[in-house]
């Protein structure tokens, strides 16, 4: 379980190619100390294990799934990544449930500068908007927003300077793709109330 408040903006060092999926090596400048073996980190959101550690540096493996459902599968070498551990009992909750598990991608439509914030619009498939709400939450690459409007087919969301500057979500660009997972407790109500998808 993850929060949606970035830790740090890491770097892939490293990808190897495994039978179905990959190895990733990140760099984390500045981790305080090692991460453990088993360890849960949420890397664009995504939750994965910790399966290689060193200082400042850990591997973890992205399986096909994930690598079919995520943005992790398109990225490079020197590509920035946003990095979260997994919550521990008694630490505040500053963001919102966030599980790790990817639901699906979005693709960035537009962009613009709004004084200092800027707004965000992206396309996503219609199956995952009936889980959106305007003013609700959502991750976009592991970091916890709040939706401004839900069209049939996409939404937007309005970035800080602070969020712009310690994230990767400053980098994207039109026709970029992000990671998004849907709030989990609108998941939960649309599965008791029958609408399953």
């Amino acid at each position: 379980m993850f929060t949606g408040l970035v830790e740090a903006m890491g770097r892939i060092e490293a990808m190897t190619d495994e039978e179905g999926g990959k190895r990733l090596a990140v760099r984390w400048d500045g981790l305080d100390a090692p991460l453990a073996i088993g360890e849960s980190v949420a890397v664009n959101g995504c939750c994965l294990s910790v399966v290689a550690t060193a200082p400042e540096r850990f591997e973890v493996q992205a399986g096909p799934e994930t690598l079919v459902r995520t943005n992790l599968g398109a990225r490079k070498v020197g590509d920035p990544v946003n990095l979260e551990r997994s919550v521990r009992v008694g630490d505040r909750l500053g963001g919102h449930f966030v599980q790790g598990h990817v639901d699906a991608t979005a693709v960035l439509r537009e962009r613009r500068r709004e004084g200092e914030w800027e707004f965000f619009a992206f396309d996503v498939d219609p199956a995952w908007t009936v889980l959106m709400v305007d003013k609700g939450s959502i991750a976009v690459d592991g970091v916890s927003l709040t939706l401004v409007n839900v069209e049939p087919a996409g939404f937007s969301i309005m970035l800080i300077p602070h969020t712009l500057s310690v994230t990767t979500l400053g980098t994207l660009k039109p026709g970029d793709r992000v990671n998004i997972e849907a709030d989990v407790l609108a998941k939960h109500v649309q599965k008791l109330l029958g609408q399953n998808r």
